[in-house]
């Protein structure tokens, strides 16, 4: 698919290395002679050339996440593109490696819009994954089939960080590109979003060398080398803030935020090791792109909502073992909410999942409500019960769904 387009973005080089940064704010102590990473390029946002720069251009997920008034709520779902689809199961078994189906610009885009031609969700996620950008910054990694993601040279040392630079965009075209192609063939339908793997997730691979159920050694590496997991996380969130500029400037609407193993992390330890990073984050981006909101979303997120309201986004997504009525309590009217039907709802009666998503509209209010599940799309999801999660969330209005649920509530008789 070659697509011309007709976006722009805006890249201007400010200069700022990522050790000077972290040094100023004070995330940790740096010693120049021991550790330095060269600067290439940094980029700033402009904002994508729309057909009208009126705001109710708009996309309807992207006036939900910042709190606008909308008349039913947006409905997307993570891992919404899948292997619960037919469609794509047949497509991985033509391109059986993960790496090409999710770094090939025609296949991303494919696999991009599969949900889209069946089901139109309010937003159209981009196929990828977390760890993609890792090679364009110094880590390569493989996908093994039993293993998952593996890296062959975790870092755990001083040594480990020299390989260490900073991001090289050009060697991430493939997603900007399936970006630039992904807002052409949806317009101003549906929002199109980007994602990320936030720093303290990111270095969970990095240095336990794949996937893990423990997390011993980056945990043991808080207490016993802090400097070095500090330095490392640093150099992540750097990264990782280009990348989001850099998705932003190539057509994505919105960006989603996954500290995946944040919630791996007591209260107190995610304090001190992800939120930090995540702020920072947010900050770089709010002030080059003030337009474009940021969901967190992190699993097994019930004791960290306030404290994932501190980071700065606009949007905190819920998992599904929080309450939605009591999540909005906690977190407030000021910040919006995304999700949180179980995805296990899905393979229910229809109308028992039609019943769980009004619950959960109801509970979440009219306002500032991304209608998703609490987790991915499980295998082996009905494809119909997918369909209708989406055919509710575009039936309800809330001029009369808030009104009904009024009259419908018991009324209390002295």
């Amino acid at each position: 698919m070659n697509h011309p387009s007709q976006l722009t973005s805006g890249r201007h080089c400010h200069g700022l290395s990522s050790s000077s940064l972290f040094v100023r704010i004070g995330l940790f102590p740096y010693n120049k002679s021991t550790f330095s990473l060269p600067c290439k390029r940094k980029f700033s946002c402009r904002k994508p050339i729309r057909a009208s720069a009126a705001p109710s251009s708009d996309p309807l997920l992207v006036k939900a996440a910042r709190g606008e008034h909308v008349r039913r709520p947006p409905a997307w779902m993570m891992r919404q593109a899948g292997r619960y689809m037919a469609v794509y199961r047949k497509l991985a078994e033509k391109h059986p490696s993960f790496r090409e189906r999710s770094e090939t610009t025609d296949l991303i885009v494919e696999i991009s819009l599969q949900p889209w031609k069946a089901f139109r969700p309010d937003g159209v996620i981009i196929f990828s994954d977390i760890l993609t950008p890792l090679p364009a910054f110094g880590v390569p990694f493989d996908i093994e089939e039993v293993r998952g993601p593996v890296i062959h040279s975790p870092i755990r040392t001083e040594d480990g960080l020299k390989g260490l630079h900073s991001i090289n965009l050009e060697k991430l075209d493939f997603v900007g590109e399936s970006l630039r192609i992904l807002r052409q063939e949806v317009g101003e339908e549906a929002a199109i979003l980007g994602f990320v793997g936030a720093p303290w997730t990111i270095a969970t691979y990095i240095v336990e060398g794949g996937t893990t159920r423990t997390y011993t050694v980056i945990k043991r590496m808080c207490h016993t080398a802090p400097h070095l997991l500090k330095t490392l996380l640093s150099h992540l969130t750097e990264a990782i803030a280009e990348y989001i500029v850099f998705q932003v400037n190539s057509g994505a609407h919105c960006i989603q935020i996954f500290d995946s193993w944040g919630g791996q992390l007591p209260p107190s330890m995610w304090e001190t090791w992800s939120k930090p990073y995540i702020k920072q984050i947010v900050d770089v981006v709010k002030a080059k792109c003030p337009e474009t909101p940021l969901v967190l979303y992190i699993n097994g997120n019930g004791g960290l909502l306030e404290r994932m309201k501190e980071a700065g986004v606009d949007v905190v997504g819920l998992d599904w073992t929080v309450d939605m009525a009591d999540g909005r309590k906690r977190l407030g009217s000021g910040i919006s909410v995304q999700g949180n039907v179980d995805p296990a709802y899905l393979f229910s009666p229809l109308p028992t999942v039609t019943e769980e998503i009004q619950r959960v509209v109801e509970s979440a209010g009219p306002r500032g409500h991304i209608l998703n599940l609490g987790h991915g799309v499980l295998v082996g999801t009905p494809e119909e019960a997918v369909a209708h999660f989406f055919e509710v969330a575009r039936s309800l209005n809330f001029d009369t769904f808030f009104t009904d649920q009024a009259a419908e509530a018991p009324t209390l008789v002295a």
